[in-house]
């Protein structure tokens, strides 16, 4: 080989190498445009349509009396342990602090409230109304196309055990629905009670009670058949054990479920929907109520109430709720307590398949400038935006077509543009209609001190 041959393999061999580092670089910055699996980037007029449904939401929570609250993203591992009856643990995202502590990105928001209530009422003896917005994370499994993220509102409702206190949130709850756009929903309601009455009765394990719980929870009748089937159970309990995930409908269906079974603690489930029934009448909303004593919750903690709601456009509740009597207790402040979160991310999701996407829109304006009319461009945004519109101040640099495509591209309505000496043209982005006026005439309308 002679000496040139040998440089240009050595030439060759370098430039491959650049090549590969190249391409890894490359490859690394397309990784970092992505976001991990489970959770998204939300922009523009999505996220103003969310921001906008977040505050009708939180406004119609705070006209039933209900108190802002913020608790911390992540907390102890134990807040959300198994025993408070919330998340497995396999579905959390947990890390460590500098001491070794075990922490976690909050699952779920009812147990961080329990533990502020405990913390900071824990003398308080009348009704608490606590009521937050933040995100969740639940670690699901991947390949499902679900998100691992989620936007909730919700409000809780703490030292009130009365049947009223739990109509009042079940009406909070279709408020709520009713100021995002929907109409045609419905409010499913259960009652933990009558299960765990038949199976107290029935004697199982508390094993075999998850296991049967979540079988009815799925309405996984011939697995609740196999189940009961290995037990021996009094025939007046199985019977209603077997039909439970077949218990749901109207307001009858209620009467026929007290008949299928003897057991008292069952008995007053049923009494307590049927006081709900009648309560949702006063505020004229006992029509968006259907029964479902097959509803078990997704949470151990509920003792009493459960609720979920559901319009069509997803196949998932943008709603749920229920009573936790127990849980504000494992931090130390015995205290009855009922709650509701709405799920802002399928709400928003079925409003769009809907067609009930918000129609309200920014007054957003496009102010063009040049060196030589730059404060009067200042002076005129300013009073705009007292008068409550969105200005997007920009020093014209290219052709209007430029700005027109931009304003389209930014949901921004239309185009004022200062122009030579007094002139003015104001442009509707749509339509590309222009309107020439003077800046005197423009500043006296929206630009005044």
């Amino acid at each position: 080989m002679n000496y040139n041959s040998y440089i240009c393999i050595l030439t060759n061999y370098h430039c491959t190498i650049a090549e590969q580092q190249i391409r890894k670089a490359m490859i690394k910055m397309e990784i970092l445009l992505h976001t991990p699996e489970g959770v998204r980037d939300i922009y523009n007029s999505e996220c103003e349509r969310k921001n906008r449904l977040t505050g009708r939401l939180l406004h119609t929570i705070h006209r039933y009396g209900f108190q802002d609250i913020q608790t911390p993203v992540f907390e102890f591992f134990d807040v959300f342990s198994k025993q408070r009856g919330t998340v497995p643990s396999r579905d959390m995202y947990k890390f460590f602090d500098r001491e070794g502590n075990t922490l976690v990105l909050r699952p779920d928001m009812t147990p961080p409230i329990a533990r502020c209530a405990a913390k900071y009422f824990k003398e308080e003896t009348l009704p608490i109304r606590l009521c937050y917005h933040g995100s969740v994370f639940i670690n699901n499994k991947s390949l499902q196309g679900k998100l691992k993220e989620f936007t909730q509102i919700g409000a809780e409702l703490i030292e009130d055990a009365s049947v009223d206190a739990d109509a009042e949130m079940i009406a909070l709850t279709i408020d709520c629905l009713k100021q995002a756009g929907l109409e045609e929903f419905q409010v499913e309601v259960g009652e933990a009670d009558f299960f765990r009455g038949l199976v107290e009765e029935a004697g199982f394990q508390e094993s075999e009670i998850e296991t049967l719980r979540l079988l009815i929870e799925e309405k996984n009748i011939f697995g609740v058949e196999e189940m009961i089937a290995e037990k021996t159970i009094d025939p007046l309990i199985k019977e209603p054990l077997m039909r439970m995930p077949e218990l749901f409908g109207a307001a009858g269906m209620l009467e026929a479920a007290k008949k299928l079974t003897g057991n008292p603690r069952a008995h007053r489930a049923i009494g307590r929907l049927e006081q709900i029934q009648e309560r949702m009448k006063a505020y004229g909303y006992e029509n968006y109520l259907t029964f479902d004593l097959g509803m078990l919750g997704t949470y151990n903690y509920y003792t009493g109430i459960i609720f979920r709601a559901y319009t069509y456009g997803t196949g998932e509740a943008v709603a749920a709720g229920g009573r936790y009597d127990n849980l504000v207790g494992q931090f130390g402040k015995d205290a009855p307590a009922i709650g509701v979160c709405i799920y802002v991310d399928q709400l928003l999701n079925a409003m769009a398949r809907q067609k009930l996407d918000d129609s309200e829109s920014p007054e957003r304006t496009l102010l063009l400038y040049r060196d030589a009319s730059y404060e009067a461009a200042v002076r005129l945004a300013a009073g705009f935006r007292r008068d409550g519109m969105e200005i997007v101040l920009l020093k014209k640099e290219r052709p209007m077509e430029d700005y027109l495509a931009y304003a389209k591209r930014s949901q921004i309505g239309g185009i004022v543009s200062l122009a030579e000496g007094d002139r003015v043209e104001v442009i509707e982005a749509a339509s590309g209609k222009v309107t020439r006026t003077s800046f005197a005439e423009l500043f006296a309308q929206g630009g005044r001190e």
